[in-house]
């Protein structure tokens, strides 16, 4: 366990919220006591320091980005926002800064322990002198011709997160070079027996003289630059007038802004002030941090041969009992309702649902909401298939997916070049949705099928997120799904539902009223459990409403995988009739990503799945769909993966009022539950 000073919760008891950025590191602390934890396999645990390491940039380039813009607004616009940003983030860089330090010895102790397994990361003093040559031979070839240096004369602008070393000659005077690791490998192989490596930092190091001749190099310390995220303050306050003032005290807002310095704590004092002065960070800018970042590189390392053992066990995508393997794809579907699970299942039944569409003679229109698109993928290779067979394709593509607005404008340009309609964004609202629609021509009517899933179309995320799909041919629910896409067509205004949850209409209310329900029945003497699993936990409305809830004697179990803001209470503080509020965090091989609501109802339980958090912008600022779920075998089997998760005991984690992160035990004479293994299993048997 991996324990810090946790003053800004110290009086957590008589608050209600927890602050969403600060709860977010105790989520990214979960990822990084799985890197600590031995019983993760060895190599495994690399991908757990990269996922920490990715995981942290995108903070600074994002959250940290707000705060320290929002520090320069005026004081009563701050007020309005209720938010005291210097002190938060002063809390936020000294706890990061704490993690880093913890995020360092995890790797030490981890490189070492590579090395009892006889897998090396060779440092500079450990070549031989073949190896040296076959490395300068290997620069000279392969790596000096994406090194650039930068001018550090005039203007001296390191791009984000670009890797440097900084090069020192001593009384001040210094050279910036590029470590092209985007356009080389990061680990590269030793020549010789067994598994040996070295950085690609320490490569450049070792060619150094050469690079620089003439120049006596005194020392070389590695750098990278964070540099703000486009601010998007309309996904965090509903007040769009305050928003607009906000802005405009701003001025220029958008990406650039330096936000951190991460630099090898070796590198000279005096060389860390001309960086700071240059580019105009503050004190609480500059990290100080190991040899070596961008640590995010390790999902790239390469495995050696014969380590299976120091790997997970393989877990190879199940068929889809009855997908997978069906040659009428429509009529299983108009047949009965189909439940797919990503990794856990291929993710081809999609794609072989969408190339269906593409040469079925009867189809005439094909519509998906898109999020995030694979640079290349079947799917892709099936839309464009559609529109060559003169179907008519309908792709809503969302510009402003955070770092992924170019692959996607780039697809939606070339998908608008073969013929597809392409609608970009809506006015002051994202489109988070994972929806498709297909129209087919049968018997004379026209008949719909609807795909509604809580991830992206998008192959390879679905391999490492743990989602769902639903397939149907429900009309009521295919006549709603028409209307969402209406309403992006800007064909109609407000949808009039029957049965899907759409934000920002009818997701809250609908919430509101269930939890409502479950108080109503509370008072008449039956049983209220509400059971919600979602990414995130935000809204300070549905908090409340939680929280109501309880007090009244509803049994509240949720599972969150990043950060919540709700703050359990001890049972110290309890109402005599109020029952406690349980939350779990499930971190593992895989991302936990679905977002399933289920309602006790008075017996008749009511369950929703869809892409919709309980965060403000996915219920009043996104375009997000929820389907009931209407097929009692469908309700079933994801009612007992569910059970399967509230029941884990190796992998959970509890969420108190602390952050304490403590792990969930298994009562004694209690058996192991490994949520995704045991959910894998649940499936594996029933394709038998």
């Amino acid at each position: 366990m991996i324990h810090y000073q946790h003053s800004e919760n110290s009086n957590m008891n008589h608050r209600k919220f927890k602050h969403r950025d600060i709860n977010w590191l105790y989520f990214n602390e979960r990822v990084l006591l799985e890197a600590a934890n031995k019983d993760t396999p060895l190599l495994e645990r690399l991908k757990f320091l990269a996922i920490f390491s990715s995981n942290l940039d995108e903070f600074f380039k994002v959250r940290i980005s707000q705060l320290r813009q929002l520090k320069k607004v005026d004081k009563q616009l701050r007020k309005k926002l209720v938010l005291k940003a210097n002190k938060k983030l002063k809390f936020i860089l000294k706890t990061v800064n704490e993690q880093q330090e913890v995020f360092g010895r995890v790797v030490d102790d981890t490189l070492n322990e590579l090395r009892k397994h006889q897998i090396y990361i060779r440092d500079i003093a450990e070549l031989d002198e073949g190896q040296k040559a076959f490395l300068t031979a290997y620069f000279n070839a392969n790596i000096k011709p994406f090194c650039k240096l930068l001018d550090t004369d005039t203007t001296f602008e390191p791009a984000d997160g670009q890797l440097y070393l900084l090069i020192d000659f001593g009384q001040g005077k210094f050279d910036v070079l590029t470590i092209p690791s985007k356009e080389c490998e990061r680990f590269i192989a030793l020549p010789g027996e067994g598994s040996n490596f070295i950085f690609l930092d320490d490569v450049l190091r070792l060619n150094l003289n050469d690079f620089f001749k003439g120049e006596e190099v005194i020392g070389s310390y590695s750098i990278k630059i964070s540099r703000d995220a486009e601010l998007y303050l309309e996904d965090d306050y509903e007040d769009t007038h305050l928003v607009e003032k906000i802005y405009q005290s701003l001025g220029q807002r958008k990406s650039g802004q330096p936000t951190r310095l991460l630099y090898d704590a070796d590198l000279p004092e005096n060389l860390r002030n001309i960086l700071k002065n240059s580019l105009g960070l503050g004190t609480v800018d500059m990290i100080s941090g190991g040899r070596y970042h961008n640590m995010s590189d390790f999902f790239d390392f390469p495995i050696p041969e014969h380590t299976e053992a120091l790997q997970y066990r393989p877990l190879p995508p199940l068929e889809h009992p009855k997908l997978s393997l069906s040659e009428a794809i429509f009529d299983d579907i108009s047949e009965k309702d189909q439940l797919v699970h990503f990794p856990y299942q291929s993710f081809s039944v999609v794609e072989r649902f969408i190339h269906a569409a593409a040469i079925d003679q009867g189809v005439t229109t094909i519509k998906m909401s898109l999020y995030r698109i694979a640079k290349s993928s079947k799917l892709t290779d099936s839309i464009l298939l559609a529109l060559k067979n003169g179907k008519k394709v309908l792709l809503f593509v969302e510009a402003q997916a955070r770092f992924d607005e170019k692959n996607n404008i780039t697809w939606g340009r070339t998908f608008e070049e073969k013929g597809a309609k392409v609608l970009f964004s809506v006015p002051n609202i994202k489109v988070h949705s994972k929806v498709a629609l297909v129209e087919r021509e049968e018997e004379g009517r026209l008949k719909r099928y609807a795909y509604i899933a809580t991830g992206n179309f998008n192959s390879k995320t679905a391999k490492l997120y743990c989602d769902h799909g639903l397939f149907t041919a429900h009309d009521r629910i295919t006549q709603d799904l028409s209307q969402v896409f209406d309403v992006l067509e800007r064909k109609l205004i407000i949808p009039k539902l029957k049965h899907l949850l759409v934000s920002p209409f009818t997701t809250r209310n609908k919430f509101m009223e269930l939890v409502q329900n479950e108080m109503n029945f509370v008072k008449t003497g039956k049983a209220g459990k509400i059971t919600l699993k979602m990414n995130s936990l935000e809204d300070t409305k549905m908090i409340n409403a939680l929280y109501e809830a309880s007090e009244a004697g509803v049994e509240v179990r949720l599972i969150v995988r990043g950060f919540c803001c709700l703050v359990p209470k001890k049972e110290e503080d309890m109402l005599p009739n109020e029952k406690p509020i349980v939350i779990t965090s499930i971190i593992d091989r895989y991302l936990e990503h679905g977002r399933i609501y289920l309602f006790e109802n008075g017996g008749d339980e009511l369950m929703y799945m869809g892409s919709a958090d309980w965060m403000t912008r996915n219920l009043d600022r996104r375009i997000e769909v929820l389907t009931p779920i209407l097929d009692s075998d469908i309700f079933g089997e994801l009612r007992a993966i569910l059970q399967i998760q509230l029941s884990d005991n190796v992998k959970a984690r509890f969420l108190d009022a602390k952050s304490s992160n403590e792990r969930v035990l298994p009562l004694p004479k209690e058996p192991e539950i490994r949520s995704q293994y045991t959910i894998y299993d649940y499936l594996k048997r029933k394709v038998r």
